[in-house]
């Protein structure tokens, strides 16, 4: 799927943020990198095996167990959980977080067309706000209006795509929404606005 392919009376564009836009764990392991050097600097456990530790256990059983596993097996990690929760909202990154390219040509092509381009994520403020700062956005930012759904309510609830909508006069049949899970096709279902999976255009 390209932008060329996509109905010509759409006007506005709704995208989340997290594996739609760049992949969600370019910004985790990052984090991971960050925690596991801090944790060898104040308390000699290996950067690169606490780094290995933490990515394959969120590969394999999702990113609630990755702390809790790093604790069981470097004890001393235990105390530091409040500075790996901070800094999973906080970080600063040593690589900026990029595009998938397809969605930064979609993009560059909604833009030039003169459309308008909105962010609506689900998930905790800072964090998004956090990762939105950091993302590569190649000139692309004053084009971008965000709406972090937790400020209203969470995808699938409908009230940020609502607010949206009356923010900028906007009528269904304008809108496409680009999303990548069940909360987002139903929240686009909700509003009975046009959906496509991210997997359409990568």
């Amino acid at each position: 799927m390209k932008y060329k392919d996509i109905d010509k009376r759409k006007t506005a564009f709704i995208l989340e943020l997290d594996d739609v836009l760049f992949p969600a764990k370019d910004y985790i392991y990052q984090v991971y990198y960050l925690f596991a050097n801090m944790l060898e600097y104040v308390e000699l456990v290996d950067a690169g095996k606490t780094t290995k530790l933490m990515t394959d256990t969120y590969v394999q059983e999702g990113a609630e167990a990755v702390f809790d596993k790093v604790a069981l097996e470097f004890p001393v990690a235990a105390r530091y959980r409040e500075n790996f929760d901070n800094l999973m909202v906080t970080a600063k990154l040593p690589l900026k977080l990029l595009l998938y390219q397809n969605m930064l040509t979609f993009l560059q092509e909604i833009v030039v067309d003169r459309k308008k381009l909105f962010i609506v994520t689900n998930g905790n403020v800072p964090l998004q706000v956090n990762k939105i700062k950091q993302v590569e956005w190649h000139k692309l930012e004053p084009y971008l209006t965000c709406y972090f759904a937790e400020e209203t309510a969470p995808k699938p609830e409908p009230d940020a795509i609502h607010l949206l909508m009356q923010d900028h006069n906007l009528q269904r049949r304008d809108i496409l929404m680009i999303g990548n899970s069940e909360a987002d096709s139903l929240c686009a279902e909700t509003v009975g606005v046009d959906y496509l999976g991210v997997e359409e255009f990568l």
